[in-house]
């Protein structure tokens, strides 16, 4: 059965969508079958992942409101082993579409229910709030993954994500665990990114991967051309450094 991840934090701008493209793609690359889910109604996932959203017949939308099921969202992308539940602008719609519906924290649980097992991993990305689209990927997952910018605003709001993150535990999904925290757009010539890393470091332990994804030109580049770092710039201090992050995930699940 897979593992279901959320990639979760509300503020925006964080690496939540990058690193859901490049961890997801080098854990197939590793021979897993991966599933991305964009929950997020700016779609970047998907676009980052080379789908024209201009031409998908369904999008995770049609899924959450009942009119498409989710094998027919379903779409393969460039990296082998790697399919996608698309994003699409619509999804902004759709809280307020659930929002009278008893079991609108659960949609996206029940919906991904008939494929889960046909993968290793599943990756939610989340948009950047704490509405019913993040609460609905919460739900649905077996843990949290959360990237945290190496700036001086990176732990503003963490407390409430950490919060919610337990209200969910209490009354929706008593397993949801923090599958850990990873730390981004790394500046190492700056004090301040330094004291950052330290600081999330003490409170976290060893919730906090190793690898530390570094902020570089050719990670950002990447998404235009809808490919992953490993197709864009597989010798890339970024590609490297994601090919270390899917490790740790990997050797964290054989213990």
């Amino acid at each position: 059965m897979a593992r279901t991840i959320a990639v979760a934090n509300q503020k925006g701008g964080v690496g939540k969508t990058t690193t859901v493209i490049n961890l997801a793609a080098y854990l197939a690359d590793a021979g897993k079958r991966v599933l991305a889910v964009d929950s997020d109604p700016q779609g970047n996932t998907t676009t980052g992942l080379g789908i024209d959203k201009s031409v998908i017949d369904a999008s995770l939308y049609e899924v959450l409101i009942g009119d498409q099921t989710v094998l027919d969202a379903l779409l393969p992308t460039s990296v082998v082993g790697l399919h996608l539940v698309p994003g699409a602008l619509d999804l902004a719609g759709a809280e307020v579409e659930l929002l009278n519906e008893s079991d609108r924290a659960i949609r996206l649980r029940r919906a991904i229910q008939p494929i889960v097992d046909r993968y290793d991993y599943v990756f939610i990305d989340c948009p950047p709030s704490l509405g019913v689209l993040t609460i609905n990927a919460l739900a649905a997952a077996d843990a949290v993954l959360i990237p945290l910018q190496c700036e001086f605003f990176a732990l503003e709001g963490l407390a409430q994500l950490l919060s919610t993150i337990d209200l969910v535990r209490t009354r929706i999904n008593p397993e949801l665990e923090l599958e850990g925290l990873v730390l981004t757009m790394y500046d190492g010539r700056t004090n301040l990114a330094q004291q950052v890393a330290q600081e999330v470091r003490s409170h976290f332990g060893e919730k906090v991967f190793r690898s530390v994804i570094p902020r570089t030109v050719r990670l950002s580049e990447a998404p235009s051309y809808g490919q992953p770092i490993l197709r864009y710039d597989p010798r890339s201090k970024a590609a490297e450094v994601y090919r270390s992050l899917a490790k740790e995930m990997l050797l964290n699940a054989a213990k």
